[in-house]
């Protein structure tokens, strides 16, 4: 007999608090465990809203911090739903920050760990395997695939995220039009008026960003901490653009020429 899966009517968030486990960082040294912000010996991380949104330049690692959120909560490095392995990871020469997990402690109230991991670029095989796995269980393909990359996503969004759980989302807008991330963000929106279920979404998307009611934490090299969306490098650079693009692509292209002398 099948285990029935048990909600609650406690709002979201539901994984409330993470901390680091001294004794196994102390053992470790290299990436991920090397991140500058992991360095803090009273590390703490508290979400506090449905939806946390989490921000940050390439390499400061924000994906990291979702890969090993994820892993906490059961969910393999590459993306999908609780005992999906989309992809063979015997042959991998890259590190994932899901060994992270191992050197965390979770805070749940209470413990809802039924969701999805959300990954951008590992999307087509995740959709591949959900496709063949229906196959083989003799029902229909929910064929994300036929959509164009956009309308798949947004289709994915709708279905896998209209359950209670908890979602985290690697840079989700990477195929996603603006009007398209719009999209995205209503979907978010009803998460966050509803506290039914949590997201915790790593972007660089200023539209994702201004979600009303989300908490914004800008991950860098001194640390993790709450930021206006406002005060984001990457807002700051979209306002730069629209205040005077002309201006701001010469800008650009002086500053490309002068790195390379």
């Amino acid at each position: 007999m099948a285990r029935r899966k048990i909600g609650t009517n406690l709002p979201a968030p539901f994984l409330q608090r993470v901390v680091l486990l001294p004794d196994i960082m102390a053992e470790k040294s290299d990436y991920p465990f090397d991140l500058p912000w992991l360095s803090q010996d009273d590390f703490e991380l508290r979400f506090t809203t449905p939806v946390t949104i989490i921000v940050g330049e390439n390499g400061t690692g924000k994906s990291t911090l979702i890969e090993a959120l994820a892993a906490l909560s059961g969910y393999d490095e590459a993306g999908g739903g609780k005992g999906y392995r989309p992809v063979d990871h015997s042959r991998a020469i890259d590190k994932s920050g899901a060994e992270l997990a191992d050197a965390i402690r979770a805070g749940w109230l209470p413990k809802i760990t039924d969701g999805w991991f959300f990954k951008a670029e590992s999307f087509f095989s995740v959709a591949r395997y959900l496709d063949d796995a229906a196959r083989e269980g003799g029902g229909a393909p929910p064929d994300f695939l036929s959509w164009s990359h956009g309308e798949g996503f947004v289709r994915f969004f709708e279905e896998r995220m209209s359950r209670q759980g908890i979602y985290f989302m690697d840079e989700p807008e990477s195929a996603l039009s603006p009007k398209r991330q719009l999209e995205l963000v209503r979907i978010l929106h009803r998460i966050q008026e509803a506290a039914k279920s949590q997201v915790i979404m790593a972007t660089h998307s200023p539209i994702l960003m201004a979600l009303p009611g989300a908490r914004v934490l800008e991950v860098s090299s001194r640390g993790i901490s709450q930021v206006d969306y406002r005060d984001t490098q990457h807002f700051k650079l979209y306002q730069s653009f629209t205040v005077d693009p002309e201006d701001f692509i010469l800008q650009a292209l002086r500053e490309e020429d002068y790195r390379d002398y």
